[in-house]
């Protein structure tokens, strides 16, 4: 296995990756398709890790798992952030449509970096992880030649949805919650919210800076984007994600004729395994950088690339 820095054209520089090949002195067969990570939200790095306390090291080992199968990946850090900070000015500056224009550009550079020997395009499997996975399903019509794709804990809701039942299960405080049911139903109606009378507790969560992007972010449904797909799709989902349900799931492939469900019992959100049922222990694998991915996940993944 190897890895080696990799850089895309970002819309003010470039984008800056990490390509990981399974073996540097074997060229590619032409039928081997090569897996690029859609990172989820917030300020997630290429190794899906974040400054707000996550170093699960999720995507890395992700990729390196999967290289040891025999499948090469790229990962990146998202424009305006980490290795990609000269790509955008502002890293707020964002949408769902421009972050699908970054996986176009990703997939133009891997099929550069590794052509086929028949002149045919590479195959290039976009692997979605949570808010990465709407970023997938809304830029899959406009990839040339698309293959098939990985959905892993994506929402099956508007994320506006997904985040008022966070809410609810984790803030008990009744005027907390009224202030952030009337924030995101101001912003699902495409309106700016007051951030000066917010309680503390959901400043971050509805800063001013991060507003144009939430209201872009609520008017995709990706269930009705998935009954549009016509590729093959993988969708993962763990049984003990705090994030993203199994019903999220069911809603997603539910009216799906391409869709392949698979759920992971104890695997959770960073795909990690989760031996207890409890808060504490499953928001613990967020900070294990050493615990591996799931089995169970490189499994499916390497399986859904290989069938016909």
């Amino acid at each position: 296995m190897i890895s080696e820095e990799i850089s895309a054209s970002g819309p003010e520089g470039i984008l800056a990756g990490t390509l990981t090949l399974p073996d540097q002195h074997v060229e590619l067969d032409d039928n081997t398709p090569v897996a690029i990570i859609v990172p989820g939200s917030g300020p997630t790095d290429r190794d899906g890790n974040s400054p707000l306390g996550i170093s699960a090291n999720t995507y890395r080992l992700l990729c390196e798992a999967l290289a040891e199968k025999g499948v090469p990946t790229v990962r990146f850090d998202k424009r305006g952030m980490f290795g990609s900070m000269s790509a955008a000015a502002d890293a707020n500056d964002v949408t769902i449509e421009s972050y699908g224009d970054d996986l176009l550009a990703w997939i133009d550079t891997i099929r550069s970096r590794l052509p086929r020997k028949d002149g045919l395009l590479r195959r290039v499997v976009p692997i979605g992880h949570s808010e990465g996975g709407l970023v997938v399903l809304a830029a899959a019509n406009r990839i040339e030649r698309p293959y098939k794709m990985v959905l892993i804990a994506c929402p099956g809701r508007p994320l506006s949805d997904v985040l008022k039942e966070q809410l609810h299960a984790n803030v008990d405080d009744a005027g907390i919650l009224a202030q952030a049911n009337a924030a995101l139903c101001s912003l699902q109606n495409g309106k700016n919210v007051a951030t000066s009378g917010l309680d503390p507790e959901l400043a971050p969560l509805f800063s001013s800076a991060v507003q144009p992007f939430l209201i872009d972010l609520f008017k995709y449904d990706p269930a009705a984007l998935m009954r549009k797909n016509k590729l093959p799709t993988l969708v993962l989902q763990g049984s003990r994600d705090l994030q993203v349900t199994v019903k999220d799931a069911a809603v997603l492939v539910g009216g799906s004729e391409t869709a392949l469900l698979t759920l992971m019992p104890n695997i959770n959100h960073v795909m990690k395994h989760v031996a207890e049922d409890t808060r504490e222990a499953n928001i613990s694998t967020y900070s294990n950088g050493s615990l591996p991915i799931a089995p169970i996940v490189i499994e499916a993944i390497s399986a859904f690339l290989a069938s016909s």
